[in-house]
């Protein structure tokens, strides 16, 4: 997860060098950006089913030969090349092969752990936003950007490849896998509601949830530039943002293996529109790692609550199309995020109404979460 995730941060790092080739218009590598996500999002609904029939090991070894494809073809430059090579190598041949059928694997290795176990997987994409950025804005300063993609679609081909050819093997069969299928046909009802009103809120949730985590990922590097910070220094500020989301993420998971999936949500939600909040008033170097510290543990843990509330709340004979789904809303809510800041940018000039318009996101984010954890407050006593 933290090679294949890689991929994407080149074209964040190198946002401003490939937006001067077309006229500096930032919603063009935002929205490459953006297309990997959504591209990931409905590559993982059908790289689900896949993964079921021939296992996660084949899917993953595609998906990084999509990825490394991807990043060539995107070498020939915005805006059609950027788009293709992102929007369906990167993303729906490439992390959709290995971003949502790793969810459903990981899930079925683990019982009373398993949200520590969805919440470390999970952590790959922020290691990876952790590590790479940093080695990313010295490659492109001594190579390009388009040099920088293709180094790093040969050490995804050598990295991932063989490490899934020996590490991937079939799940254990889950001991009352026939329970959860009657149990699935019994079901009428999930929180005293129906059940897919109950996933539809769910859906709806992690959509939100991602708009604003995804805007500070997406233009942070670019946005202390405006400020006048280095380049070398907003890349660090990134991998700071990234690796706080790595190390928290391991803490919401044992807050939610505790909890449940749906309260680590409620909390988490309130963390990350504080958070995000914060750039709005920060300015300065030192306030901008604070604030980005804090915004990396805030949001860190609520995709993988929301998919260990799914899993508390449906059969496990379901997980292998409702995780991919709201995966697919996951990411949808990083592309539309992204690519809006870049909107944004472009129309006034600054970054404060992407913020702004992040942050209003973000409430009602937790007010549909404060719906549903209601809900179960009230399903819990009855």
């Amino acid at each position: 997860m933290a090679v294949s995730f890689g991929a994407p941060w080149i074209t964040v790092v190198a946002l401003k060098n490939i937006a001067a080739e077309v006229n500096g218009e930032r919603a063009v590598p935002a929205f490459a950006g953006a297309l990997v996500w959504l591209g990931s999002g409905f590559g993982g609904i059908l790289m689900g089913r896949v993964a079921e029939r021939i296992g996660v090991r084949w899917t993953v070894i595609s998906g990084a030969t999509m990825i490394a494809i991807g990043l060539k073809l995107s070498t020939y430059g915005p805006s059609l090349p950027l788009y293709i090579g992102h929007g369906l190598f990167i993303g729906l041949l490439g992390l959709g092969g290995i971003n949502a059928p790793f969810y459903v694997y990981v899930s079925r290795w683990f019982d009373r752990r398993r949200g520590s176990a969805l919440a470390l997987i999970s952590s790959g994409s922020f290691l990876a936003g952790a590590i790479w950025p940093p080695i990313f804005e010295r490659t492109i300063a001594y190579a390009g950007w388009r040099h920088a993609m293709l180094y790093y679609a040969v050490l995804e081909i050598l990295l991932i490849v063989p490490c899934s050819a020996i590490v991937f093997g079939p799940p254990p069969e889950s001991p009352d896998s026939d329970l959860h299928v009657s149990a699935r046909r019994e079901l009428k009802t999930v929180l005293g509601w129906r059940p897919n009103l109950v996933f539809v809120l769910q859906a709806c949730a992690i959509f939100t949830c991602c708009v604003p985590m995804s805007m500070p990922q997406a233009h942070l590097v670019a946005f202390c530039s405006d400020l006048g910070i280095s380049p070398i220094h907003g890349a660090a500020m990134l991998s700071v943002l990234l690796g706080m989301a790595f190390m928290s993420r391991q803490v919401w998971g044992a807050i939610s293996d505790r909890v449940g999936g749906l309260y680590t949500m409620l909390a988490g939600s309130a963390c990350q529109t504080v958070g995000l909040a914060l750039f709005l008033a920060t300015q300065n170097e030192l306030g901008l790692f604070t604030v980005s510290a804090l915004f990396g543990f805030g949001f860190s843990g609520l995709v993988p609550a929301n998919i260990l509330a799914s899993r508390e709340l449906f059969p496990v004979g379901e997980a292998y199309w409702r995780i991919p789904t709201l995966l697919l809303c996951s990411g949808s809510g990083m592309a539309t995020g992204g690519w809006i800041g870049g909107v944004l940018y472009d129309y006034f000039g600054y970054y404060a109404p992407a913020f702004a318009t992040g942050v209003a996101v973000s409430t009602i984010n937790f007010m549909i979460i404060s719906v549903l954890a209601f809900r179960r407050s009230q399903t819990v006593l009855v």
